[in-house]
């Protein structure tokens, strides 16, 4: 999770949302990613959906089976489809996203009878995630 703060600081700086991302295959790092859609104007640049990118690429497959992915934040449901269509075994996030009242998230990679493949999830509380989020976004609001 230190590796997955530390591109969320990265993304900080950038003035992205500060959210990181990393995949790992038998205990090591095999992609890793930060928000980039502000800088690269596509709505779809997620620091998840980019570490799958950048994954599926160094396994030359878009299976990722038996990959973990350590995410500073509770992936939002466009990204929980493309963790469980990339077949990633788990997620362990740092911070809930408040937003997910009706936990989209769960339903998508746990409940979603069209998919064949389940991911497991765990919460992992991190000061450090939680810290960030919110004082991106309290900067944002005090502009």
């Amino acid at each position: 999770m230190n590796v997955a703060i530390e591109l969320a600081k990265k993304a900080y700086k950038k003035n992205e949302v500060p959210i990181g991302a990393i995949i790992v295959k038998n205990n090591k790092i095999i992609s890793k990613a930060y928000n980039r859609r502000e800088k690269t104007q596509n709505a779809i640049l997620h620091a998840e959906v980019d570490a799958i990118i950048k994954a599926c690429k160094k396994l030359k497959s878009w299976r990722l089976d038996d990959c973990e992915m350590y995410v500073t934040l509770k992936p939002c449901p466009m990204c929980a489809g493309a963790i469980v269509n990339a077949r990633i075994k788990t997620v362990f996030y740092g911070a809930k996203d408040t937003n997910d009242n009706n936990n989209l998230f769960e339903q998508i990679v746990e409940n979603n009878l069209r998919l064949n493949h389940k991911t497991q999830h765990f919460y992992l509380p991190n000061e450090n995630c939680e810290n960030l989020l919110k004082s991106f976004f309290k900067s944002k609001r005090n502009k």
